[in-house]
């Protein structure tokens, strides 16, 4: 098993997610340490694809500037190297099945153990469709983290039950980005969440200000933040990683107050 549930232990979690390579790799990695010495619990590291399809335009855009810039998997891999010389909070990769199945998965996963990544996020793998990852996954000891959506109705309480690491709750219809506001009923979600599964789960999409993020942590065991983050690489460039350690310590601020 990985070290995930180490990034609940201290009570709400707050989780930052960064699309590696944007605008470069020394940026990410200067982003990453900031974000773990301001409080992240745990991070997600966005490895880029051509076709990003659970993402918004923000997100869209981080991608496409982070493959224009020549940015590789096998860089990717080198970068978590480096930052698990000092950094020992869990790490996950997000990315798309295409991503994996072209390096290869049994490559791409045992790489994932060896350079120190905990967990896996395939927001276009489908429920059914996940042993094709998860036997190797299990050898390697990396957690094939579950999502569940306002659609998955019927599906929460399976998937729930065989989930592993965190269960990544989607908290709005449609494809990442900021929101003013998110209404729907996450309590039904996480109440079924809760009766067929004993790991944590964190809330994602849609949230920005530390308002948003208390909220969901009120009613979760964590809030997950991309878009305003890698806006904030959109805006500021390389002199991006202060402000991202800014904004990290004040959402993670109002998380650790609910």
């Amino acid at each position: 098993m990985s070290n995930i549930a180490d990034a609940f232990k201290r009570g709400k979690a707050f989780i930052p997610f960064i699309t590696c390579g944007d605008p470069d790799i020394d940026t990410t990695v200067r982003c990453v340490r900031k974000m773990a010495e301001n409080g992240a619990d745990l991070i997600e590291l966005g490895i880029p694809f051509s076709d990003p399809t659970a993402e918004g335009p923000v997100i869209q855009q981080a991608n496409l500037r982070a493959l224009r810039g020549g940015i590789t998997t096998d860089d990717i891999f080198e970068m978590v190297i480096k930052l698990r010389s000092d950094i020992k909070i869990p790490m996950v990769f997000m990315t798309y099945a295409n991503v994996v199945y072209s390096y290869g998965s049994e490559k791409f996963i045992s790489e994932c153990e060896r350079t120190g990544i905990d967990g896996l996020i395939i927001p276009d793998l489908p429920y059914e469709e996940k042993n094709e990852f998860l036997d190797i996954c299990h050898s390697h000891g990396v957690d094939l983290i579950s999502l569940i959506a306002p659609t998955s109705s019927d599906r929460i309480a399976m998937i729930a039950s065989e989930a592993e690491g965190f269960i990544y709750i989607v908290s709005s219809l449609g494809v990442t980005g900021m929101r003013s506001e998110i209404t729907t009923d996450l309590d039904s979600i996480i109440r079924v969440v809760r009766e067929n599964a004993d790991i944590p789960c964190a809330i994602g999409f849609g949230i920005s200000t530390p308002a948003q993020a208390a909220k969901m942590a009120s009613v979760s065991d964590g809030a997950i933040v991309g878009s305003a983050i890698v806006k904030l690489l959109e805006e500021y460039g390389t002199g991006a990683p202060e402000k991202v350690g800014e904004y990290v310590r004040s959402m993670k601020d109002a998380v650790a107050a609910v």
